[in-house]
């Protein structure tokens, strides 16, 4: 009996995963044991096809694989490797192999069947868990060693066949493949805030929202900027820590998507489409399910264009990681858990034709059908909203040569930088960075309650604006004065934080 590691996934944890194998007597037959699914019962026959294929010999006789811990749901490609070289052990196919080559290693790749090595998904988590767990090399797909050089704190071999691990468990050296480092294609032309023109006041409120990571709603006629500005969002954020970044190229590598070689410090940005299913958002599929869109933009900007076009299911669902930045996907094998702590970006029409409240524009929906768009909109999704701003039609022509220039993102990024340093000393030793993120009972009793309440007391009292919504009043009120560069809200910050609450006309 022989046996070797590899690394089960449940969201970003992983689990060690011992795979065993037993040759003995009886009718000649392969059996993989230890709830597998469908992919991995498969891998048997991959694996014996690949032993075959590098000129060595698959077991004529019973073959039992055990995948231990057994009461832990598997699935997947990437266990190919591991269940192929147990075989081997097992038998001694591979000749004068060593066992104790592999010390702590874990081992990770699907096999085709002439005994190449290819890529797998979820490679940058499961090498994060290994080295959580104390693993000290891995054995991994060549075409993916630049994603796997990310991790510190591991020796990672990078094999192009299978005749590359039996080479490595003889004792030969192992031959390293010339990293291919990916080049990026040309870059886009960067988006930048000065592309926007005119919309001062909505400019101001993209920095505010920037500043403190707050959650904003905009909505207008069509064609005043809504997307433009949403999208220029990111330019206005600051880069990300590596720890970060390397938590948002896992949670890409969860999803099978490409993954650079080397970290991407900057916020992550993503937009379904308004008919994206509930799944694709907030993430799911069968058994162990795949990060959705709201785990994508974990650490950067989930907009949502077109807001009330979207599904209800998929609107709701967003209420528990407005709040608690993650996402809990429940499963029959167990629960998966996503981080997605993302700053959310609505864009909405006043209607469908879009021309209710645009002057001089004729409107052509029924008042019960503005009602039922509005609707879409529940008041729990909206009340979890920090900043809510409509924004004005254009008076002017964009073709005016007299209108104000107005300011490069590279500018307003550093005011914005300013204010997060700010955030992070007042903050520093709570857990929290950004305004954002405080709850509203660390601001009553651990900070200064500022002038001005009163205006929010009077709210409350008529039940327009609920607890929760004088808690956001509050940290959108400490990040004006961040911006600002006061040490406590002032009267005209808490009043300006008001209307930027309320939206100005109303949804």
């Amino acid at each position: 009996m022989s046996a070797v590691c590899s690394v089960a996934l449940m969201g970003l944890v992983g689990h060690v995963v011992e795979i065993e194998a037993w040759v003995g007597g009886g009718h000649p037959r392969t059996q993989l044991v230890g709830l597998p699914d469908a992919a991995l019962s498969e891998s048997q026959h991959r694996c014996r096809a690949a032993v075959s294929s590098c000129n060595m010999e698959w077991p004529d006789r019973l073959v039992t694989i055990n995948l231990t811990p057994a009461s832990l749901p598997k699935g997947g490609s990437h266990y190919d490797l591991g269940v192929a070289v147990a075989v081997l052990l097992a038998t001694r196919a591979g000749g004068d192999v060593r066992p104790e080559a592999l010390g702590r290693t874990v081992l990770l790749g699907e096999l085709g069947l002439d005994g190449r090595v290819r890529p797998v998904r979820g490679l940058l988590p499961a090498l994060l868990s290994a080295v959580e767990h104390g693993f000290e090399q891995a054995v991994v797909p060549a075409a993916q060693l630049g994603e796997a050089n990310l991790v510190r704190g591991i020796t990672v071999w990078g094999v192009e066949t299978l005749l590359d691990v039996v080479g490595l468990l003889r004792g030969e050296p192992v031959h390293v493949p010339a990293q291919r480092r990916s080049e990026p294609p040309d870059p886009p032309r960067r988006l930048d805030l000065l592309d926007v023109v005119g919309q001062a006041h909505a400019k101001r409120v993209l920095e505010v929202a920037a500043a403190g990571r707050h959650h904003l709603f905009l909505y207008g006629p069509p064609g005043v900027g809504k997307t433009m500005l949403a999208e220029r969002l990111p330019t206005i954020l600051p880069d990300l820590t590596d720890a970060e970044a390397l938590e948002v190229m896992a949670l890409r590598s969860l999803a099978d998507q490409e993954v650079a070689d080397r970290l991407d410090l900057r916020p992550p940005y993503a937009a379904p489409h308004h008919s994206a299913s509930a799944p694709s958002v907030v993430g799911g599929g069968p058994r162990l399910a795949k990060p959705g869109a709201v785990s994508l933009a974990h650490r950067g900007v989930l907009f949502l264009d077109e807001a009330p076009e979207f599904q209800t299911t998929v609107l709701e669902s967003l209420r528990v990681p407005l709040e608690r930045g993650e996402i809990v996907l429940s499963r029959s094998e167990g629960p998966v858990t996503y981080p997605a702590r993302f700053q959310l970006v609505l864009a909405a029409n006043p209607c469908p034709c879009g021309n209710a409240t645009t002057p001089g524009a004729e409107c052509t929906c029924t008042p019960t059908a503005i009602r039922r768009y509005s609707a879409r909109l529940s008041g729990p999704v909206l009340d979890r909203i920090d900043l809510q701003y409509r924004l004005p039609p254009m008076t002017r022509s964009i073709l005016a040569r007299d209108l104000p220039p107005g300011e490069t993102s590279a500018v307003v990024l550093e005011r914005v930088v300013a204010a997060r340093d700010r955030q992070a000393a007042r903050l520093r030793g709570t857990g929290w960075r950004t305004n954002g993120e405080v709850t509203g009972s660390f601001l009553r009793r651990h900070q200064p309650i500022p002038d001005g309440t009163e205006v929010l007391d009077e709210a409350s009292r008529r039940g327009t604006l609920s607890a929760r919504g004088i808690d956001k009043v509050l940290k959108v009120s400490w990040t004006l004065a961040d911006l600002d560069g006061v040490d406590v809200p002032t009267r005209d910050h808490v009043h300006e934080a008001f209307q930027l609450r309320r939206g100005e006309g109303g949804w």
